[in-house]
């Protein structure tokens, strides 16, 4: 039974609030003052127009297909360029974090993943793979807290729940071994070992 990371991540909207010019009031008896003139919309920053936004995806989609193709130097070169243009999209940045952890850098990888965490905590897919390399290092307390966090921000969010699941089951592995190993004469906490054990599949 093994965790299961995300690749993707959803981009957060982005709002923009107009300010509307307030009524008059209804039944008033004097001519009405001029309205004031309406303020115009206002202006996306430029790293945020259509043209920007379509160089953004066309990037992200090249920068996933040298990941497909295990050309993992030139999909982060690419990634730290679209990361450059626009800091704040957490696509490239999660993707990035992803390829460090493919590589073995899963202390690059948690550090991306915090950051991202840190400016959207909205977003469960960073949580949940945070939660994974928690995990593979044993940290299965961490793991759980941020597959918690995952779920109370999504909680349809399929993965982190089967993910919660495997945590759970792993933390009473570690309990079940403990309580065998401090008493001897306990005959129930190896069998519940042996189930927690068949459960993940982990040889005795």
């Amino acid at each position: 039974m093994t965790f299961r990371a995300l690749r993707h991540v959803a981009a957060p909207a982005i709002a923009l609030v107009l300010a509307l010019s307030p009524g008059l009031p209804a039944g008033a008896q004097s001519p009405a003052p001029p309205l004031p003139k309406e303020e115009p919309a206002p202006s996306l920053p430029a790293e945020y127009d259509d043209a920007a936004r379509r160089a953004y995806a066309q990037g992200l989609g090249e920068a996933r297909d040298l990941v497909n193709a295990n050309r993992y130097d030139e999909a982060l070169a690419r990634l730290d360029l679209l990361i450059a243009a626009r800091p704040r999209e957490p696509q490239a940045r999660f993707l990035k974090a992803v390829v460090l952890a493919d590589t073995g850098r899963a202390a690059d990888a948690m550090v991306a993943l915090r950051a991202i965490v840190a400016d959207y905590p909205e977003l469960p897919e960073p949580r949940n793979n945070l939660a994974v390399l928690y995990a593979a290092g044993g940290n299965y307390a961490l793991a759980r807290e941020e597959l918690e966090l995952a779920i109370a921000a999504a909680p349809d969010y399929a993965i982190a729940h089967e993910n919660l699941g495997d945590v759970h089951t792993r933390l009473a592995v570690v309990h079940f071994e403990r309580a065998a190993a401090l008493d001897k004469g306990n005959k129930a906490a190896p069998q519940k070992l042996k189930l927690a054990r068949d459960l993940l599949g982990v040889a005795r």
